[in-house]
């Protein structure tokens, strides 16, 4: 009998390694397939918060001007929704306080990179393939999980050493170097539980990414409360360790018992699914399509609604957010002529609250080109799965089927930016006692950036018609958009280079008076840029 437990022993350790025979091969494949993603955002994200200390430098240059930083936002509890507590008013505390959006960050783009790598892998076909070969049941997994926790733990590093070459204190630069590590770990390890769950790509990417929403949620409602709630949530963790405030290294447990816990999960759902299948099984549909199905307006609605609604609601949230930390902006800033330089060199006004609204609506029209972004990437997805081949089999143009998403990219910013400007409005609105007046400047200073945001839908358009391989670039230029507009105004690059940028055209209302110049130009730019794309696709065989 021992004989035989030991044999039996030895065969579940080969089957085990055998599950992960391959996974060099598939790491190095998905290093060769992200050679230029992958090194991007983790160093661009590691090197995000040392540019925000070099900034809080030349803004906050006493004491008494962090001093009363600190106590302006702990004062807002709209801004610590926002960004979480200041737990000091050393440099290096509220510097990685603004710099703490990384977290989220790196958490979106392990996301991003275990689902591409899983589930889309699964749902083109390419996964049965490989598997069909010696390749382990395992090893696409394991490979995928091992680039992102990799990529997150040389944003981490890249981190550390950031600060440190920004004279910060090396205990506080290793802890929110370790935090950002820890929270691209563990949201690559809850994608990889979703990436088992669904079916679709899609979902599982709209599952971990609704998780992530709900973590920043919880950990919002917690930090403007008592703390308690922000402790259940993993965002709230990494906050938590308190980088250059008496550093609490301890948080560090529940967030590597969470990546670990999910990671072992995810190869226990994977061990007992099929190749292709997931956990939430399709359900049937209907036998007849319902009236609102009969063309492609209709199908482009059913498959961009659900992003759309998230978005919005997004939008509205943060707009509740915006408007209520207005009134804290004054006392944050009022002594700091820096910050008057910065804010004119972004064509604001000198009244900061004004222009302190023009400034958060910039950043979320940039949020809003990446919603389009991805509407107009839809197309992409059909085509490469091949459902779009048998829609252009029927009797539907190519214009008309790529225009059908192409109205949701163009009109789903325009409402979820509607929605960020009358929850900006109503709220600043209610504090100042002048609901009319913020209102209408609140919605106009949305609007105005809705022709930057087109422009950005335009090239995503043009590289999906023109350059289908190169599609997901656009994802690229956006990035290198926001970069350097969030640069740019702290001189690290030249005027030309910051023209680029279309978010830095349209009037910056409402502080700044209204022009129709940039607004026509960038509308102009948009249809231009959207027909040629459309030309593109409509001449070009289906990949």
């Amino acid at each position: 009998m021992t004989a035989i437990a030991a044999g039996a022993r030895v065969a579940a350790t080969s089957r085990t390694a055998g599950e992960f025979a391959g996974t060099g091969q598939m790491l190095r494949l998905y290093l060769r397939r992200d050679r230029v993603v992958a090194p991007l955002w983790s160093l661009l994200i590691g090197s995000m918060p040392a540019l925000q200390i070099v900034s809080m430098k030349d803004i906050y240059s006493t004491g008494a001007q962090l001093d009363q930083f600190a106590a302006t936002t702990a004062a807002s509890p709209a801004l610590i929704a926002m960004y979480g507590p200041v737990f000091s008013s050393a440099l290096g505390s509220i510097g990685t306080w603004k710099a703490g959006a990384m977290y989220a960050m790196i958490a979106i783009a392990a996301v991003l990179t275990i689902i591409r790598h899983t589930r889309v892998e699964e749902e083109t076909g390419r996964a049965e393939l490989v598997g069909a070969t010696s390749i382990g049941r395992f090893a696409g997994l394991t490979g995928a999980i091992l680039l992102t926790f990799g990529a997150s733990a040389v944003a981490g590093i890249t981190c550390v050493a950031s600060l440190m070459a920004t004279g910060l204190p090396v205990a506080g630069s290793v802890a929110f170097g370790a935090a950002l590590t820890a929270s691209g770990v563990m949201w690559g390890a809850v994608a990889a539980v979703t990436a088992q769950v669904s079916t679709g790509a899609r979902l599982a990417r709209g599952i971990a990414l609704g998780l992530l929403g709900a973590a920043f949620a919880v950990r919002a409602v917690g930090d403007a409360g008592n703390g308690v709630l922000s402790w259940f949530s993993p965002l709230g963790w990494c906050l938590q360790i308190r980088p250059f405030a008496d550093e609490r290294w301890w948080v560090l447990l529940p967030s590597a018992a969470l990546g670990a816990g999910a990671t072992l999960i995810a190869y226990r759902l994977l061990r007992t699914r099929d190749i292709g299948a997931g956990l939430l099984a399709d359900r049937p549909g209907p036998a007849a399509a319902g009236a609102a199905l009969t063309g492609p307006v209709g199908l482009a609605w059913r498959l961009q609604r659900g992003s759309l609604l998230a978005w919005t609601t997004g939008f509205a949230l943060y707009g509740l957010l915006i408007g209520g930390a207005v009134n804290s902006i004054g006392g944050m800033l009022d002594d700091s002529g820096t910050m008057q330089d910065v804010i004119t060199s972004l064509g604001g006004s000198a009244d900061l609250e004004k222009s302190f609204i023009a400034y958060a609506v910039t950043m979320l029209a940039a949020a809003a080109a990446a919603y389009s972004v991805s509407a107009v990437l839809r197309l992409h997805d059909e085509e490469n799965s091949g459902r779009a081949e048998p829609v252009l089999a029927a009797a539907v143009g190519r214009v008309r089927y790529a225009s059908s998403h192409l109205l949701f990219a163009i009109a789903g910013p325009a409402v979820a930016l509607l929605a960020a400007g009358l929850a900006i409005g109503i709220v600043w609105g209610a504090t100042e006692g002048d609901m009319a007046s913020k209102l209408a400047h609140s919605v106009g200073a949305v609007a105005v950036q809705l022709p930057a945001v087109w422009v950005v839908t335009a090239i995503a358009m043009l590289l999906f018609g023109a350059l289908p391989r190169y599609a997901s670039l656009a994802w690229g230029v956006l990035s290198a958009m926001i970069v350097i507009f969030l640069l740019g105004s702290l001189g690290t690059f030249p005027q030309w280079i910051l023209d680029l940028v279309p978010f830095v055209h349209p009037p910056k209302l409402p502080g700044a008076p209204f022009d129709i110049a940039p607004v026509a130009y960038l509308s102009a730019l948009a249809a231009a840029g959207i027909l040629l794309g459309l030309s593109a696709f409509r001449r070009r065989d289906l990949r």
